[in-house]
């Protein structure tokens, strides 16, 4: 029996800060930062928004599209690097909220951007063999930079949810895994702001974890890029999935249709996810789909998915990713600075 995703979902807040703006603040260069990135502005979560919410949002759309009974899901695992708590899960009032309990596994994960992906991985396993009926991988997060880094000009927020199960929308054909010790981006306890390596997160962190990965699953499998009609790379900014889809073979324009989602910034744990439920809400039958994450510290997972006739017949049952990007206010650097709690008293 097949398994995959039976239904996703997706949120973005609709607060935006241009890339003109966050410069202007600090007498940069807005052009130069705009063509370097490849990012226009960044979706910034509300004063009463965090990834307990939006991933609430997500999920809801999920499991509309889904149409299963929330009390079959069987799984619930919630990726970030930006949960809310320090002590205390975001699953168990996900999974409250979206009236799952009480009878489900739950568990916050964390492995900076591929948070979101690894639930996918663990709540697909879960299927395969028969150890729920339905789980729910969610990805989301509410990122921070550093006032003035260069970080301040991507970190984003968005959520996306995908219920595994069986008889999918969309088939998991095969997923794999490349994994290092390589400290290109962290953040101590206590500290509010990440620290990264500069150029370090390039060429040894994202190139090296996200070739890798691709490289192994299309060995594994005997694909070649010519086999597939998407690919979706996580998008720390416009350029690195670009120049990634470069080094492996895959054409610009199939890269495209997810390389969307940096219209709203880098979502972090949700970033290649919401590729991903982009890419869905556009693509017909019989697509194969190379998705390949990448999370700091460092490593890669990457997807061979294969969409299905059932892909149209869910989509429109929940808010498509496009609603929300278009669905959105632009606010100065004050409002941002107040939303994100920047000042400390």
């Amino acid at each position: 029996m097949k398994t995959g995703i039976v239904g996703y979902g997706c949120y973005v807040p609709r607060y935006r800060i241009s890339v003109e703006e966050i410069a202007r603040v600090w007498g940069q260069d807005a052009k130069a930062i705009r063509n370097g990135l490849l990012v226009e502005e960044k979706a910034v979560p509300d004063i009463d928004e965090d990834t307990i919410t939006m991933s609430v949002e997500a999920g809801r759309h999920a499991l509309a599209r889904a149409a299963v009974e929330p009390a079959a899901v069987g799984a619930l695992y919630v990726g970030s690097e930006s949960h809310p708590y320090a002590v205390k899960p975001s699953g168990t009032v996900v999974a409250e909220a979206l009236d799952i309990t009480p009878d489900v596994m739950v568990a916050d994960f964390e492995f900076a951007c591929k948070a979101g992906t690894a639930a996918l991985q663990i709540c697909n396993a879960m299927v395969v063999a028969g150890t729920v009926e339905y789980g729910m991988a969610i990805g989301a997060d509410t990122a921070q930079g550093r006032p003035g880094d260069a970080l301040e000009f991507t970190a984003a927020a968005g959520a996306a949810a995908f219920v595994i199960g069986k008889n999918p929308a969309v088939v998991i054909e095969h997923t794999t895994s490349y994994t290092t010790d390589t400290p290109d981006f962290w953040r101590r306890e206590g500290e509010q702001y990440p620290r990264h390596g500069g150029r370090f997160t390039g060429e040894p962190a994202y190139f090296r974890h996200v070739v890798g990965a691709a490289t192994s699953l299309l060995k594994k499998t005997g694909y070649t890029p010519a086999d597939f009609d998407y690919a979706v790379f996580h998008m720390p900014n416009g350029k690195f999935p670009l120049a990634v889809a470069k080094k492996l073979g895959f054409s610009k324009e199939k890269v495209l249709p997810g390389l969307v989602v940096t219209s709203i910034g880098n979502t972090y744990a949700a970033s290649s996810p919401l590729g991903l439920c982009a890419l869905l809400d556009q693509a017909g039958p019989e697509k194969r789909i190379l998705l390949v994450s990448f999370g700091s510290g460092a490593g890669s997972d990457a997807f061979v998915l294969q969409t299905t006739d059932a892909l149209s017949t869910i989509r429109g049952r929940a808010p498509l990713f496009e609603d929300y990007r278009q669905k959105k206010a632009t606010i100065d650097y004050g409002t941002y600075v107040k939303l994100r709690k920047k000042l400390r008293v």
